[in-house]
């Protein structure tokens, strides 16, 4: 039985197809999670850490630019001038910082 080449290359696409390209790509993206995810995840808590003991925290000069921290009703929380998740030691109201107890 002699096949046309059309016919033959499409029978051996599907006898490829046929057989199961996947094995082991649950073994292989174990692998990859243990040897690059676990590591890159511990560089980066080293790097954040690090980064973390040698900032200094000390407030930064407040300037009374126009153009931020414009109120033009107040917040329907505690004074009204205090955001929601508001932090004195980095968050000014519009006039300056608050006093810090640092």
């Amino acid at each position: 039985m002699s096949l046309s080449p059309a016919a033959l290359v499409a029978r051996r696409a599907f006898a490829a197809a046929s057989h199961s390209s996947h094995e082991g790509g649950a073994r292989t993206w174990k692998i990859l999670t243990i040897v690059l995810a676990f590591p890159g995840v511990g560089v980066c808590m080293a790097n954040a850490y690090m980064k973390m003991q040698s900032h200094s925290h000390e407030q930064s000069e407040f300037v009374p630019y126009p153009h931020l921290r414009i109120r033009t009703k107040k917040f329907p929380w505690g004074d009204g001038n205090h955001t929601l998740f508001h932090n004195p030691h980095t968050n000014p109201l519009p006039d300056g910082f608050e006093s810090s107890h640092h």
